[in-house]
């Protein structure tokens, strides 16, 4: 694993940015990993169809709550459209880092919450 990816997974989980929450969102979701206690919550403020603000709190291991303060940084600005496009994998290259099978969900955990938030979701389907 190169030491500057490395470095940016502990600079995000040790000085999240956009960490927090919105006063009166226009989306929030949140949900856990009941395996291995990570949970995150992201609200949204959006207009025009884009989010213009983001905000995400939770807790959880280093690798997913600096994928959750990478994501709102990928995401602030973009169109809902453009989110719900977002695939697993468009996440994982952001974080740079290898991520074993067994801390995908860890890594992920965020990108799911905000598909949910874009999507409007109240609670994920069965």
């Amino acid at each position: 694993m190169s030491d500057l990816y490395r470095e940016q997974i502990l600079d995000h989980y040790q000085n999240p940015r956009n960490y927090g929450t919105l006063d009166h969102p226009d989306r929030s979701f949140e949900d856990s990993n009941p395996l291995c206690g990570d949970r995150i919550r992201i609200d949204l403020k959006i207009a025009d169809d884009r989010i213009v603000d983001i905000r995400f709190s939770g807790r959880g291991c280093a690798i997913s709550q600096a994928s959750a303060s990478i994501l709102t940084e990928l995401v602030k600005g973009k169109s809902l459209d453009e989110v719900r496009e977002l695939g697993a994998q468009d996440l994982l290259d952001e974080l740079g880092v290898p991520i074993s099978p067994a801390r995908r969900k860890c890594a992920l955990l965020s990108l799911k919450v905000l598909k949910a938030a874009a999507y409007g979701l109240n609670e994920w389907p069965s």
